[in-house]
């Protein structure tokens, strides 16, 4: 087995108005910007916020025209924060240097991306990941449908699993001034925790809420953001191998996004065609160069796959752009609760191997 090391193991989602994911959705919020008018863009945004200030950063070479502040304070506000941010923008085009390679179908970096897949859960993810992310994103649901009037946008989950079972749920999450440590606790207990367990781990769990005993300065008052930073939460929990390039505001020439993609998509077509329970699939590129450095996959037993992957599975990064429709403005919705385990993203999509 990959990742679970004797059945110990801990992961952690965030909601949408953590600072680190504003940030992602404002820079996949830009990509889909740019995408909708030219399907041909090149982008790299990077966003910083904090403190009532926002900076957009990057590279882009696209026939579209779009106005960052806009975006940027629209997607803020749709998250749920209703203060102006002072914003500003630095964008040039793509270095000559990189874009030759890219010109001729190569690889935007070099690098090395990992796709992971496990008969566990219906949505082919390890059950500590479903869990975490199902508990984030009912703090963003409770919230915006006032089912908690008191909560705000800022918050984080974080499960535990020992020998196998779920042993620990923490819950920290914004609140308006005034609320009270037991009501916190007894709410979110009631209507965020307990419905996603059953009788018998809600007899035996340890549930943790607001542990420092209230939360009420969140979002940019409290803390900077960037994006990329929650590159953990945005694949597997850190329960297998990261090649450390983040997602969120990049095109499908990036391979750090399309080549992750292309792997995660490989890995759960093994596993749904019965190849293993779990499979781990690798990839390598070089910069400027199509065809991958490496293609590597195993399921839980050790056997190579990688074969089998070679035969069905193109990666160059053309291949994958065209395959998993990456020219699309369709990368937003991933900007919050990972980018893997939602059924209507192409990548997610079982198909028939060979």
């Amino acid at each position: 087995m990959f990742y679970k090391h004797n059945d110990n193991y801990t992961v952690e989602s965030v909601t949408s108005g953590h600072p680190d994911k504003v940030c992602d959705q404002i820079s996949d919020a830009i990509l889909d910007a740019y995408l909708a008018q030219d399907p041909e863009s090149r982008v790299a945004v990077e966003t910083f916020g904090g403190h009532g200030r926002l900076t957009i950063g990057g590279e882009v070479t696209s026939n579209g025209k779009v106005d960052y502040s806009q975006i940027a304070q629209e997607v803020y506000k749709d998250i749920g924060y209703d203060d102006v941010l002072d914003i500003s923008a630095h964008i040039v085009t793509q270095s000559p240097d990189i874009a030759m390679g890219v010109d001729t179908g190569g690889a935007g970096d070099q690098g090395i991306m990992y796709g992971f897949a496990t008969d566990e859960t219906p949505e082919f993810l390890p059950k500590g990941v479903v869990l975490v992310h199902k508990l984030a994103k009912r703090l963003e649901e409770a919230r915006k449908n006032k089912e908690i009037q008191w909560l705000k946008p800022d918050g984080k989950t974080q499960v535990t699993f020992v020998n196998g079972k779920l042993n620990t749920i923490l819950v920290s999450t914004q609140h308006a001034p005034g609320v009270t440590q037991a009501e916190v606790n007894k709410e979110i207990t009631e209507k965020i925790i307990n419905p996603l367990l059953s009788d018998e781990e809600k007899k035996k769990i340890k549930i943790l809420v607001n542990p420092t005993g209230q939360f009420i300065q969140g979002g940019f008052e409290a803390d900077t953001g960037l994006t990329g930073r929650k590159l953990m939460v945005d694949t597997y929990g850190g329960v297998i191998p990261h090649g450390g390039g983040c997602f969120s505001g990049k095109d499908g020439t990036k391979v750090d996004r399309s080549g992750a993609y292309m792997c995660r998509f490989v890995a759960k077509n093994l596993v749904a065609a019965g190849y293993g329970k779990e499979v781990l699939v690798s990839v390598a590129y070089a910069i400027g160069m199509a065809e991958p450095l490496m293609i590597e996959a195993l399921n839980e037993k050790g056997e190579d796959l990688s074969e089998v992957v070679k035969k069905n599975f193109d990666f160059r990064p053309l291949a994958i752009i065209e395959r998993l429709g990456l020219r699309s403005p369709i990368f937003r919705q991933t900007a919050a609760y990972g980018h893997f385990g939602k059924p209507n993203l192409p990548w997610e999509k079982i198909v028939k191997i060979k």
